[in-house]
């Protein structure tokens, strides 16, 4: 494993162009989402997962059509993607392409791209581990489909997906039929894209060994460097996150999954001032936030997948973190959580 990149999100120009082309001009987009008012003016800046998601959110606001996120896709052109998605349309093939993405992407944000292949069908899913919300429907409409359009434009075939699922709810609009031409279940326990195994042994016509060659080690040097300087902490509490349902992750346990020795982990962690059973603590209090702002989580389920034995020890935690019960701390953040 990686690890988790910082919180750092880079919004590409192709975004704010692509955004004025469908109507919306990028001041007024900054604005809706409280974000500084020239943060388009600025090709080195930087939002958090939360920015990056108020954008999607004020876009969706701003023009709420179903199906936005697949025309944003539609609508860029390849030519201004940045180099750590260009580099997958000269893949070898589809399977190569996406491996390419789900490696690379951290070079533009913490969101990680998780492929997993079976015999019958290959599951993408997307995580953000710094996210303290879901992520935004138009976020994962963008995501899914420009992972097909890599596959459309790469094979230059019509791919369709196996088939989609979607957390939200069936929409009025068959637009994500028209797009996606396969079958897509609403009311999904998860976001996920699933796709034809047979489709990714796909050839990409426009195969670059040449330029893979000569963009790949530049990328992988570009992300080295951006994963030394992340902050094992954050590296260890998502690691803690993912493990805290199968019981109380050990020092041991995290260290193997980050590829470190106990002692190296243990030092790295010192050394950013801090302890492993400080990072448990706020791994589960953020982690025990985020599960709590979904209004149909049983508070039972929550203290479950925080790893607490029982309810009533999750209870005494939780309110010794924030001086409140978790169910009048969900009173309490309702309006905050819709």
């Amino acid at each position: 494993m990686s690890g988790a990149a910082a919180d750092r999100c880079k919004v590409p120009r192709a975004f704010w162009q692509t955004v004025e082309r469908i109507g919306v001009p990028p001041p007024a987009l900054l604005r809706q989402a409280r974000l500084p008012a020239t943060l388009h003016l600025n090709e080195q800046g930087h939002v958090t997962t939360d920015q990056f998601f108020a954008l999607w959110r004020a876009l969706e606001e701003l023009k709420p059509e179903p199906g936005l996120g697949i025309e944003l896709v539609q609508r860029t052109d390849t030519a201004v993607h940045p180099p750590s998605s260009l580099v997958a349309f000269y893949a070898k093939d589809y399977r190569d392409g996406l491996l390419r993405i789900a490696r690379f992407k951290q070079l533009c944000s913490p969101e990680q791209p998780r492929i997993a292949e079976g015999k019958d069908e290959c599951v993408v899913t997307i995580e953000w581990p710094h996210a303290s919300e879901p992520e935004p429907a138009i976020s994962t409409d963008v995501t899914f489909a420009s992972l097909v359009e890599l596959g459309r434009r790469g094979t230059g075939q019509h791919l369709s997906p196996k088939r989609v699922e979607l957390v939200r709810p069936r929409p009025k609009s068959d637009v994500y039929q028209k797009y996606f031409e396969c079958p897509i279940r609403f009311g999904a326990a998860r976001n996920a894209l699933i796709l034809k195994p047979a489709d990714l042994d796909r050839p990409f016509p426009g195969y670059n060994q040449a330029l893979l060659e000569m963009l790949t080690p530049a990328l992988a040097s570009a992300l080295g460097e951006l994963q030394a300087r992340s902050s094992i902490k954050e590296q260890v509490k998502v690691v803690l996150k993912r493990s805290l349902a199968s019981g109380r992750p050990e020092l041991s346990d995290v260290a193997r999954d980050l590829g470190l020795s106990e002692r190296t982990l243990q030092r790295r962690i010192t050394e950013e001032g801090t302890s492993f059973r400080d990072l448990l603590v706020e791994a589960r209090q953020e982690l025990g936030r985020q599960l709590l702002s979904d209004p149909s989580a049983e508070i039972d389920e929550v203290a479950c997948l925080l790893g607490y034995q029982d309810a009533s020890s999750f209870y005494r935690a939780f309110r010794y973190w924030e001086g409140v019960t978790p169910s009048r701390w969900r009173e309490l953040h309702g309006n905050k959580l819709h």
